[in-house]
């Protein structure tokens, strides 16, 4: 078993004792012991640094002693990962290291000021129980059998003697024809063999075309709210950059583009808001570039959630000019890990990106490649994105039926076009950061918006709920938390006009609801119509066709309204606490919080 060389100072004013705990401990601390590795014996530790066995014995002793590490019984010595994990380890026991200079490299950085790093989600989000994080998914969602046969079909003969050659700056052939035959018809896209490249993921594409097309002359319009990494690296290039605003119908075009010479845009489901652009918004966006010749950057990071959803065809399938560069990935959902992108653009733009990725990695690994287009060609990436395609709509909808059964009052969301993400906007006076703090405590993710803005302009009322990363069947439970956090907080409870005859009760509760209708919306902006029948029963029509249709009953218990619905808010019977005033009724729980409120239209007597 190979073991961390350490070398002692003959030059230091710490004892040889000394000097071996610190080096021990700085070894543990950098990881040099892996987790469950026993350490070398005194005696060998002794003849490698030339010290006598019993300065190592007692070395080890302190550091046992002190908990740093472990002795088990006729096995040896082990670090104990969670005492020294991070420096304060180091700095007790040895002395800490002194503090890097932060001038020392500055000065020779030729990358420009990208500006702070965004914030990062937390590495261990798949062991929350209620992790509501866009962009990350959970292992159920991985095509296991199916990328182990695709990986048995890479590893033939015949197809290791094809990928495990020198094969210069060429990407895998079979690859490429999938893509071009498979994936790109989907989107609309026609395009020739030498106008696709292979990428580590979109995010290397980016960089190699920031690197290709941008320079501090450079003007480059990008969305606001956008994706923050894209922003940093117009920052490294030195170029002037111009935010342009994101409204219902994607990205604006508008006179702030006239000077751009390149435009940054995801049009497929906006990042991040989940805006899908419009077939109108995309033609005068197409008319924009070519009489501006504004290269058009089209980022179609979400394609694979598109599949067996609504979908607009791609900006590059609607260029007639080719002024469009297409971004996408194979990678997203199939797992992240996998880092496996492409770039469709005309032959010549390739050809330069090919010339600079080369400088880089060469290729993305052929054998990786290969087994991709194994993947497509034997159709499980086809079945793959159906199944996927299906279980998010159902996360979808359960997670706007939470929404809409614990928040009502409290949030709005958007129209979602396919994407996997909601884009919730709370009351005014909500911090969203304060929020998610708290969440987090009760295992709950939620993802503030902030870094997504340009500026500090950034709304702290609004965060998103992504469904890709936790089961369907703890998407109302995390929901119902977040209710809970939410109605705490001061300023974010709705309100309702007191009655000076307080909550309705009784016979008088009875005889208010019935035969009357109840106006509503629901939390993502359709109108609700619910009709309180003088027999019990009661039926609801939803949406702007009256789509969503469920029938109930309804009844008072002492001072308590009661209903059930059939298929609605979970076919649960609920009781509330009841107030009218004037042409307004609002739903009160046990502790007086408001819960739902609507417009009514009382019976009219006989």
């Amino acid at each position: 078993m190979s073991q961390p060389l350490i070398f002692l100072d003959s030059d230091s004013a710490l004892s040889l004792q000394d000097q071996v705990r610190r080096k021990l401990v700085e070894a543990a601390c950098a990881g040099a012991f892996p987790p469950g590795q026993r350490l070398p014996s005194s005696r060998a530790l002794a003849t490698q640094l030339g010290v006598a066995r019993n300065t190592v014995t007692l070395a080890y002793q302190k550091l046992l002693d002190e908990g740093l590490f472990v002795s088990r019984e006729r096995s040896g010595i082990y670090i104990d990962q969670d005492m020294v994990r991070g420096l304060t380890a180091v700095e007790t026991v040895a002395g800490g290291r002194d503090p890097v200079r932060e001038t020392r490299w500055q000065g020779r950085f030729k990358t420009g000021d990208g500006g702070a790093p965004a914030a990062r989600r937390t590495p261990n989000w798949y062991q929350y129980p209620y992790p509501f994080i866009d962009g990350v998914f959970d292992v159920s969602l991985f095509p296991v059998a199916e990328w182990r046969e695709a990986s048995r079909q890479a590893l033939t003969v015949d197809d290791i003697s094809q990928w495990s050659t020198d094969a210069g700056d060429a990407d895998d052939p079979m690859l490429i024809e999938e893509i071009r035959t498979k994936v790109l018809p989907r989107r609309g896209i026609q395009a020739r063999p030498d106008e696709i490249l292979i990428t580590v993921g979109t995010q290397q594409a980016l960089s190699l075309l920031t690197q290709m097309l941008i320079d501090a002359a450079t003007v480059v319009a990008v969305e606001d709210p956008g994706y923050p990494d894209l922003r940093r690296m117009v920052a490294n290039c030195g170029a002037r950059t111009v935010y342009q605003p994101v409204d219902d119908e994607g990205v604006v075009v508008d006179r702030r583009l006239d000077d751009c010479d390149i435009l940054y845009v995801t049009p497929s489901h906006q990042f991040p808001t989940g805006v899908m652009m419009t077939r109108k918004r995309r033609e005068a966006l197409l008319r924009k570039a070519a009489a501006r010749n504004m290269v058009v950057i089209e980022d179609d990071f979400d394609c694979e959630t598109n599949y067996l959803d609504e979908a607009c065809p791609a900006l590059y399938s609607l260029d007639p000019n080719g002024q469009v560069i297409y971004v996408a990935s194979l990678s997203k959902i199939l797992g992240p890990g996998l880092r496996m992108g492409f770039v469709v653009a005309p032959a010549e733009v390739i050809t330069e990106l090919r010339r600079l990725r080369t400088l880089a990695v060469r290729h993305p690994p052929l054998n990786n490649q290969r087994i991709a287009a194994h993947f497509l060609a034997m159709g499980h990436y086809n079945a793959t994105m159906m199944r996927l395609g299906r279980l998010f709509r159902e996360r979808r909808t359960a997670l706007r039926d939470a929404l809409n059964h614990y928040l009502q009052q409290s949030v709005a969301i958007g129209t979602l076009h396919g994407g996997a993400a909601y884009w919730v906007r709370g009351p005014d006076h909500l911090d969203v950061n304060r929020l998610a703090v708290a969440a987090e405590r009760r295992g709950v993710l939620i993802e503030p918006v902030g870094p997504y803005y340009a500026d500090e302009t950034a709304p702290m009322n609004i965060f998103r709920l992504g469904v890709t990363s936790l089961p369907l069947d703890r998407i109302r439970e995390g929901v119902a938390i977040l209710a809970d956090l939410m109605r705490d907080l001061p300023g974010v409870s709705p309100n309702f006009p007191h009655s000076p005859h307080g909550y309705l009760g009784g016979e008088a509760l009875r005889l208010a609801m019935s035969g009357a209708t109840l106006l509503c919306k629901t939390v993502y902006g359709d109108p609700c119509t619910i009709e309180l029948h003088p027999d019990g029963s009661m039926s609801g029509r939803a949406g702007y066709a009256n789509e969503d249709c469920d029938v109930g009953r309804w009844w008072v218990e002492g001072d308590i309204w009661n209903r059930r619905w059939n298929q609605w808010a979970y076919s649960e019977v609920a009781g509330f606490q009841t107030m009218i005033v004037d042409d307004r009724i609002g739903w009160f729980d046990a502790d007086g919080r408001l819960v739902d409120s609507a417009v009514i239209r009382r019976a009219t007597p006989t």
